[in-house]
């Protein structure tokens, strides 16, 4: 067979050069290139408003390699993609992070086999959090049903709380639960209600839902993770994973969750459940403030990163003796 000439392997879409489109993604994945190129260039009137001046990074794919997380953008990145320099305090150095703030962007990273979006949880010159997230995230190998029945727990604290939130597939095994905040509430105290909102789920049924942040501790159930706060990202909603199949974090109504997998909604079949609906926008309620209860309970807790690493360095000291 001749090869195949590069007028049948590579298309321009808004004066991107899209190449190689007929590529599987990646192993497993039963898609190829241009499914993700396609999806992508679908959804971007859904997916941009959760991207638009936020820091992204991405997690890419290069063939025959490991799925990698992009936070600087590389040398040769076109210099109308539009940046933005945020100092990281772990690492010590100034990163050059990409804003995906338009279709030729989204188009440019899908070209680069840019699977994942995760954007930050603040605007670029906003210095608040546009939400508090809690991020559930099921045992190993555990039924979709715990995590759904976790869910519950969290939209009952919520209720309790006279908080509103809206429920998406992570793109792989959990869900997210979304609170929009306004614009008066600061990281800390985003922080501060995410680790209460947890803890009130947890005493709602302690055998379903944990804020144990050691895996060895959970017992099976499914962790009510609050650390998704302050410089931390969140897979954007309509996302695809790097996973088997391509995933996509996908909206779902509170009362449709019984009905559902996170199977259900792939590159190849969540642009044709979409229609012309916006279900994440649609769903999303106004931007609420937090209730002074939940404040003054989540600054008593802990954070868990930190709660953990203590704990670990108790328990490893408790070995030696």
């Amino acid at each position: 067979m001749p090869p195949r000439s590069r007028a049948k392997t590579v298309e321009t879409r808004d004066g991107v050069e899209l190449t190689n489109l007929d590529q599987p993604l990646f192993d497993g994945a039963d898609a190829t290139k241009r499914d993700l190129v396609d999806y992508l260039d679908a959804v971007r009137e859904r997916i941009l408003p959760e991207l638009r001046q936020r820091p992204l990074s991405v997690i890419r794919v290069r063939p025959g390699q490991e799925p990698f997380m992009q936070k600087n953008v590389p040398k040769y990145t076109p210099d109308w993609v539009e940046t933005t320099t945020v100092w990281a305090e772990a690492s010590h150095r100034e990163v050059r992070y990409a804003l995906a703030n338009d279709r030729r962007t989204l188009l440019w990273f899908a070209n680069q086999r840019s699977v994942e979006y995760h954007p930050t949880l603040m605007r670029v010159g906003e210095p608040h959090p546009t939400s508090l997230i809690l991020d559930l995230d099921p045992p190993a190998d555990d039924d979709f049903a715990h995590v759904v029945r976790a869910a519950r727990l969290v939209r009952q604290a919520l209720d309790d709380s006279g908080l509103e939130g809206v429920v998406k597939t992570s793109g792989a095994k959990g869900l997210h639960v979304v609170v929009p905040l306004g614009a008066g509430v600061g990281f800390e105290d985003a922080a501060a209600a995410t680790r209460a909102l947890a803890a009130r789920a947890e005493r709602v049924d302690p055998e379903v839902g944990t804020t144990a942040y050691i895996k060895e501790d959970r017992g099976g159930k499914v962790f009510l993770d609050s650390t998704r706060a302050g410089g931390a990202t969140v897979v954007a909603a309509y996302s695809p994973r790097a996973r088997p199949g391509v995933p996509v974090s996908f909206p779902v109504a509170w009362g449709d969750l019984d009905r559902i997998t996170p199977r259900d909604f792939t590159v190849r079949t969540a642009a044709g459940l979409l229609g012309d609906a916006d279900p994440w926008r649609e769903r999303m309620p106004p931007p609420q403030t937090l209730p002074v209860d939940v404040l003054e309970e989540g600054h008593t807790i802990p954070v868990a990163r930190v709660a953990a690493m203590h704990e670990g360095k108790r328990r490893a000291r408790a070995r030696r003796q």
